[in-house]
């Protein structure tokens, strides 16, 4: 992604700012590799639902706060289930029901249908978007 600003100095969207290399690395899920080092640190769980941005922690109602009860993840059940191309009620559905029902047999399910996900490229962008629209609760 490049960093291009409009006329009053605010960032372009990311439909404008993501290079046809972003695209790529996107697309094949490389931007993810260097969460395994949260991994490894500890800082995050290889399945949980996703770390959403800071910003958004104030938006949250107190169902959707339980998504952060559990480790976050690089991949979780909101992934598998629609990635990007779900709405944000949705994937706050999905993460809470992830956080109800964590087990180990849960997070090797999501694990290899993440696994299955990467490589039909399913769920990368929401329409209109480059990844996703804005959380604005």
């Amino acid at each position: 992604m490049n960093d291009k600003k409009d006329t009053k100095g605010n960032l372009r969207p990311d439909s404008e700012r993501l290079t046809t290399m972003g695209k790529f690395i996107r697309s094949t899920s490389l931007d993810e590799l260097p969460q395994l080092l949260n991994v490894l640190m500890g800082d995050m769980s290889f399945v949980g639902p996703r770390p959403l941005l800071p910003e958004y922690l104030p938006l949250y109602n107190e169902t959707q706060k339980q998504r952060h009860d559990v480790r976050p993840g690089i991949t979780g059940w909101a992934q598998v289930n629609g990635r990007n191309a779900i709405s944000w009620q949705q994937k706050f559905e999905y993460d809470v029901w992830y956080v109800e029902h964590q087990s180990f047999w849960l997070d090797l399910k999501i694990f290899f249908k993440t696994v299955k996900k990467v490589f039909k490229k399913e769920g990368i962008t929401q329409g209109g978007h480059a990844s996703a629209e804005p959380f604005k609760k």
